[in-house]
């Protein structure tokens, strides 16, 4: 089956987000990144900033509670069973199938790979870098003028984490993904275009 979606997981300052952005232009798609916290947070009621935050903002409990009986399509009264976080996995899992089921389009992070897993349209790409190149990548073009070694490894400890979480899956591990690009041994386009080519395989 020729594929529609593509999700894209990457090691921090390995260029997931532009390298996914410059793949929709290509394509002519729809792109879904920090988007994808707008688009739950417009059709839950929840506060963007619970969203960003990962659930730790525990002052805002009231407003998750409110929102998450309408966004899982449950009566509220049987969401006390979740955790903050897992509510907040639930609605951006949602929304991810919505956009998929949408159309065509790029999805970053967010365990877009393991939440459309059953779906046979989807290329499922792992991006990582040398810690030289994502350092420099992420003082350089991020801007982050303050970022070490040790900034970057907790930025990706929290993604492991969370993936491996909600996954049961070891973040990073190639076996999970269809195509694992090494971002520091290709200039972008080159790996725009490794993935287009992968992308319009039937």
């Amino acid at each position: 089956m020729k594929k529609k979606i593509i999700t894209i997981s990457r090691q921090f300052g390995s260029g997931g987000r532009e390298i996914g952005k410059l793949l929709a232009e290509r394509l002519n798609i729809p792109f879904y990144d920090k988007e994808l916290i707008e688009l739950a947070s417009k059709n839950s009621g929840i506060d963007e900033r619970v969203f960003k935050s990962e659930g730790e903002e525990t002052g805002r409990m009231y407003q998750v509670l409110g929102a998450i009986g309408y966004a899982l399509g449950s009566p509220a009264g049987g969401i006390y069973e979740y955790s903050i976080n897992d509510q907040l996995y639930l609605v951006q899992a949602n929304i991810v199938e919505q956009v998929a089921n949408e159309g065509p389009c790029v999805i970053v992070g967010r365990c877009a790979d393991y939440v459309l897993e059953d779906r046979d349209d989807v290329l499922n790409i792992y991006l990582c870098a040398d810690m030289d190149e994502r350092l420099r990548r992420v003082i350089d073009e991020y801007h982050v003028e303050d970022a070490d070694e040790n900034m970057l490894r907790k930025v990706d400890k929290r993604r492991s984490n969370y993936y491996q979480y909600y996954t049961d899956r070891i973040w990073g591990k190639a076996e999970n993904y269809d195509l694992c690009i090494n971002t520091g041994k290709f200039d972008k386009e080159t790996v725009v275009e490794m993935i287009i080519e992968a992308f319009n395989r039937e």
